[in-house]
């Protein structure tokens, strides 16, 4: 490993001596070497070389005290630049730090300065030898693997130039001589010849670097290290052989020409890109042998197939017993055996067949959910797989969907079972026919024909068993007159057995009749109602009626069947209609009529509407659409309950009459109307009266109010009762009204007369005031209405909007005025008694 110099005065120089100064205060010290080399050195100058292994092994860092010199792994000492001893001797150290261990060792080196003619021999002054100047540079060098030898073997020489000047000593070092393989080589330090001590394997190793040393006797080293490098040549010692021993190829059968199968490869450990690697593959041998199916790539190794009849169901394994040989396939080439597995992979080329070519079988009659038969097919593909798997079909004779045919997953057999009871009278024997095919479609060889479904026939007998009776059909229709009364016969449910093919010895018995419309005769299942048939009742549903009966036999077998009676509609429902109308005058002055018709659509509209006499000074009816009607005012009227007789007709005259409950209100939609029940109750009766009969109500009543006061007043006459006003109701007065009840604003009022009777009848009052032109003393009204209370003057205003407009009925004011003149009426009369 290359170390860089370090030039003195930089900062790397100083940190190096830095570093080496405390290494060394750390470090333990190897003996002392001393060189003797030239007082003059030039840059670059081998100085010499230490072994490092003695003084510390494995050495991670090799470091130079003196940055002129520099030292590399292997101990060799050089300069960094010329250098002049001025003195004798020149010191420095080496130091050598192990990482790992943690462990530093120091060499001190002792540089000692000498002439040149101390290093020359002598010689006789009658003998001069001359050497010859030799080149110290790599000289080429072979050796031959696996060498017979004799052994030591010659294979080099080396000279340094030094060697007119010094007396040199050769050395040499590397793979092979200091490192394994060890003493494979060795020098004569004197000559510098080199010699092989064995045979080498290639193989094994391939070349080896050595480098040669020349040095003076005293260790001075006047050329650099020599590299060499023994190349080993190769010889063809070893055989190819397959990459892989065990070897298996798989391939489809029936392939086409030409398919590859797979490739070998095989390996030659002798020297690459050489005849002695150049390999060649050759098939030796086919097992079975006939007839040929596969060949190979001499070059490649690949395997193609040479045929198109490789068949799996013949043979499933081919083996090939092959060759590869070196020197390009040369008979003195080495070579090598080998066997590899070809396997054929199958194919859906056979169809299945079954080992039968037609079955029997029986079963008797109404059973279901029994297997009546196995049968078996053979298929040459490979089992277990979808190309051997069977899926049977019924082609034939199942119209009916009595049967069913599945696989069996572990026996492959077909199963058939009935999954629909058969009827031995209707049919005594069924002839199937069923296919069979596989789960993989087929796949067509190219030597053969595409395979076909195989087919067989099954007959399959009934057999008679005595079931019982049977309803058929099992759902059975009659027809009825909407409206027949109870009493009536019917035809009702007929069940048969199918053994003697009559209903005798039958009995019949009904299960469903949901609103007890019939009862049955046990012996002929004949209907009588129990009640009238109605068509609009909520158990018809679309016109028909159902009854579920069961038929049974002598030893208690049976069936069930369904009756439908199906009503014709009779016009038997006049149209009914809604009864409760709201007509908000704020958004319309009209109601529309719908009267529902519950009989069928041939007795149901057009209606006729028509209007009673005494309401047609109020209202107008309008038909519209056949279907419905308007019901108009002819004025605007008062909010009140109306009733409005009306009588309604349908398509062919049946009529009903109707009184209509109308509403007239103040609201935009009908939810919104305010109108009590209360209200409701007392206004229906007074609606309809006349106004000689509404006129005498009224004249009545006040003449009864007007007795009522005057025996009051009297009575308070005679007291001595000082005459007080209330607080609230200071300086009121009725207004003038001419209208038979109290203002619009007067809905839910509930007034009452003064607890205090002496303020009611003050001498400034008289009888007549109750007749409509007020009241001139002050007295006071409690209105209560929605739960507060009010006095007469908060709702003046609201009175007086009402006579204006007259908007509220007679009625109203009864129902106010009423209750509290019966209440005066007992007062008066406790007054009088008392």
């Amino acid at each position: 490993m290359a170390v860089a110099s370090a030039v003195p005065g930089s900062t790397f120089s100083k940190q190096l001596l830095f570093a080496l100064l405390v290494l060394v205060l750390f470090c333990d010290a190897c003996r002392k070497v001393s060189l003797q080399v030239p007082s003059h050195l030039k840059a670059e100058t081998l100085v010499g070389k230490v072994n490092l292994e003695e003084c510390l092994k494995s050495a991670s860092l090799v470091l130079s005290s003196d940055p002129a010199f520099r030292i590399l792994e292997d101990g060799t000492i050089y300069t960094t630049h010329d250098l002049l001893l001025s003195s004798e001797k020149k010191n420095f150290s080496i130091l050598l730090s192990d990482s790992q261990r943690q462990e530093q060792k120091e060499i001190d080196i002792v540089l000692s300065a000498r002439d040149k003619k101390v290093l020359m021999k002598r010689h006789t002054k009658d003998q001069v030898h001359r050497r010859s100047k030799r080149r110290w540079a790599p000289i080429p060098c072979s050796l031959m693997e696996n060498s017979l030898g004799p052994f030591p073997q010659h294979i080099q020489q080396i000279q340094s130039d030094a060697a007119q000047n010094y007396t040199i000593f050769y050395s040499i070092s590397g793979p092979g001589v200091d490192k394994e393989p060890f003493n494979l080589f060795y020098i004569e330090k004197d000559t510098g010849d080199i010699y092989c001590t064995r045979s080498i394997d290639r193989e094994q190793y391939d070349q080896f670097l050595v480098y040669g040393y020349a040095t003076t006797a005293d260790g001075y080293a006047p050329d650099y290290p020599l590299p060499l490098l023994f190349k080993v040549e190769d010889d063809n010692d070893n055989a190819p052989y397959f990459e892989t021993k065990l070897t298996v190829f798989s391939v489809p059968e029936n392939c086409r020409s030409g398919t590859s199968v797979g490739q070998v490869t095989a390996i030659d450990n002798d020297e690459p890109g050489t005849l002695h690697t150049r390999l060649k593959y050759k098939i030796l041998q086919q097992i079975p042998d006939h007839p040929k199916h596969f060949s190979i790539h001499p070059d490649t190794g690949v395997i193609t197939t040479t045929t198109p009849l490789l068949d799996r169901e013949k043979c499933d394994t081919y083996r090939l017993v092959m060759e590869v040989r070196d020197m390009g396939g040369q008979p003195f080439g080495l070579f090598t055996t080998g066997t590899i597995t070809i396997s054929l992979e199958d194919e859906n080329d056979n169809s299945p067949y079954f080992t039968q070519t037609s079955y029997t079988t029986e079963v008797e009659e109404n059973r279901i959910d029994v297997e009546i038969l196995r049968m078996k097919v053979q298929d040459q593909d490979l089992p277990n797989t979808p190309h051997s798997k069977a899926v049977y079909t019924i082609l034939q004779g199942n119209e009916n969907g009595n049967f069913k045919i599945t696989t069996d997953p572990n026996t492959n057999d077909g199963v058939l079972c009935v999954v629909k009871p058969l009827n031995y009278e209707l049919n005594r024997q069924i002839i199937l026919q069923i296919g069979v095919l596989n789960e993989a479609q087929f796949s067509k060889a190219a030597n053969s024909q595409t395979p076909t479904m195989c087919t067989t026939t099954v007959t399959v007998k009934v057999k008679d068993s005595d079931e019982g009776p049977e309803c058929q059909p099992p759902v059975k229709v009659i027809q009825s007159k909407d409206g027949l009364p109870a009493g009536q016969d019917l035809l009702g449910y007929k069940a048969m057995d199918p053994e003697t093919s009559s209903s005798e010895g039958l009995r019949y018995q009904m299960l469903g009749d949901q609103d007890n419309w019939f009862e049955i005769n046990e012996n002929t299942g004949d209907l009588k109602t129990l009640k009238i048939l109605d068509r609009e009742s909520k158990f018809v549903k679309n016109n028909q009626y159902n009854i579920s009966v069961v038929a049974v036999d002598t030893v208690g077998r049976s069936c069930t069947g369904t009756l439908v009676v199906l009503l014709e509609d009779s016009n038997d429902h006049p149209p009914q209609i809604d009864r409760e109308l709201t007509i908000c005058q704020q958004e319309k002055d009209y109601a529309v009529l719908e009267p529902v018709d519950l009989d069928g659509p041939d007795n149901g509209p057009p209606f006729q509407f028509l209007l009673d006499n005494s309401a047609n000074k109020l209202w107008t009816l309008e038909p519209h659409d056949g279907k419905r009607a308007i019901l108009r005012q002819r004025h605007n009227l008062n909010y009140n309950y109306y009733s409005v007789p009306i009588q309604i007709r349908d398509k062919h005259g049946l009529a009903a009459k109707h009184v209509l409950s109308v509403r007239v209100c103040d609201c935009t939609t009908p939810s919104e109307c305010r109108m009590s029940v209360k209200e409701e109750r007392d206004a229906k009766p007074n609606v309809i009266l006349g106004k000689w009969a509404i006129l005498s109500m009224v004249l009545g009543s006040a003449l009864l109010l007007c007795i009522l006061f005057t025996c009051f007043c009297v009575t308070t006459a005679k007291r001595t009762v000082k005459k007080s006003f209330p607080d609230d109701v200071a300086q009121q007065n009725l207004i003038i009204s001419n209208t038979e009840g109290p203002g619009e604003e007067v809905t839910e009022a509930n007034i009452r007369l003064p607890t205090q009777a002496s303020n009611i009848c003050d001498t400034s009052m008289s009888v007549g005031t109750l007749g409509g032109q007020g009241i001139k003393g002050q007295q006071s009204f409690e209105m209560v209405k929605g739960g507060g209370h009010h006095t007469l003057e908060s709702s003046k205003g609201g009175l007086q909007g009402a006579a204006e407009t007259g908007r509220y009925a007679y009625t109203d004011w009864q129902s106010f005025t009423q209750p509290r003149l019966g209440e005066e009426s007992i007062r008066g009369h406790t007054l009088i008694k008392n």
